[in-house]
């Protein structure tokens, strides 16, 4: 085993300090070398020791942790996971943290049980997992890896929103670690009457909500969190929502969202095995399935089902992933059609339909 991933935990609650110590220290890959009550004791204790890692909390005096995550990815782009309250504000601050620059984002715990305890351990410890495999892409700026340099044979009049037209074909995205700038990139440059689109991102509940409505904002398709029973429409995009397993399924001549709540499939919920498996029970002419960059393998079966269906499969290429994880474990099986980087993934479905 290589060395250990060493981690600077960040947060002004020395009760939060300890439990996310322990927790990490649990795992025998992870070691934690330091704590910091604010960004001010943190950057001593960079000075000190490089973390490989640093979690960091949002709300915090002196500096908050927005403020300071802004000022590290400009000087010293250490990976960062931010662990944030769930209230309200709360979660829109986690997604803006994405977009500065944090590669992961998990909620505080809320431990009353012994299954949550077990399920955050799961979360806390494969985040900071994937956001070391990120160290070396870290150091060139997203906005290099991820420019906005797209230039797609798209027909101006496709960005007008379209409406009320239920859709039998669909596509279906998962996605993990660096997926949701990736997810954005793609959802602002595909035209508005493409099929309808369901998306897994490996996201906490607490925050799918509000990175659903910053897509929406950004995009010219409507975007939205999925919702039990939500008819999938053409030019619409469904947002897993975190807490629960999101299926397409057929009901009363519908195609409708299903969200089902049950146990971490491939270490997630919600996964991307379980969207794509579901997809089998439709014609798969009518499925185009693609899986973007993360850690681990969640995807790479189901996808590998559809592709023996004859479903359209897609895994994002090695050089744009911020972490190959979850695309190379497909593309390992066979199970990709095509490997393609962001920008040939939107010209691919700007002119497949």
């Amino acid at each position: 085993m290589s060395r250990k991933i060493k981690v600077l935990v960040v947060d002004d609650s020395a009760t939060m300090r300890i439990t996310l110590t322990q927790i990490l220290n649990q795992d025998p890959e992870i070691d934690v070398i330091s704590s910091a009550s604010d960004p001010y004791d943190a950057v001593k204790k960079i000075a000190e020791n490089l973390p490989d890692v640093i979690t960091l909390d949002i709300e915090m005096p002196r500096m908050d942790g927005l403020t300071f995550l802004s000022k590290l990815m400009k000087q010293h782009p250490i990976p960062v996971v931010v662990i944030s309250s769930n209230a309200g504000e709360g979660s829109e601050k986690g997604i803006r943290a994405l977009k500065l620059g944090a590669r992961e984002i998990i909620t505080k715990p809320k431990l009353s049980t012994p299954e949550q305890m077990e399920e955050y351990s799961i979360r806390i410890t494969d985040a900071v997992k994937a956001a070391s495999m990120t160290e070396s892409v870290r150091l060139k700026p997203a906005r290099e890896i991820l420019a906005d340099s797209v230039q797609s044979k798209v027909n101006p009049a496709a960005f007008t929103p379209v409406s009320n037209l239920h859709s039998d074909k669909f596509i279906l995205i998962g996605a993990s670690t660096g997926g949701t700038e990736v997810i954005s990139k793609i959802l602002k440059n595909i035209r508005t009457d493409l099929p309808g689109i369901m998306i897994v991102q490996h996201m906490p509940g607490e925050f799918t909500g509000a990175f659903a409505k910053r897509l929406n904002q950004e995009c010219k398709l409507n975007v939205k969190e999925a919702e039990q029973g939500d008819i999938v429409q053409q030019g619409s995009v469904y947002i897993a929502n975190g807490f629960n397993h999101l299926l397409l399924v057929k009901e009363n001549g519908q195609h409708k969202c299903k969200l089902e709540m049950g146990p971490l499939v491939n270490r997630h919920r919600p996964s991307v095995e379980v969207l794509f498996h579901s997809a089998i029970n439709f014609p798969a002419k009518n499925i185009v399935a693609i899986i973007l960059t993360g850690m681990g393998s969640d995807g790479a079966k189901g996808l590998l089902e559809l592709h023996d269906a004859g479903a359209m499969t897609i895994a994002q290429d090695e050089k744009s992933a911020v972490i190959f994880g979850m695309p190379k474990e497909a593309i390992m099986l066979n199970a990709a059609k095509k490997i393609l980087n962001p920008e040939e993934i939107i010209n691919w479905l700007n002119t497949a339909f």
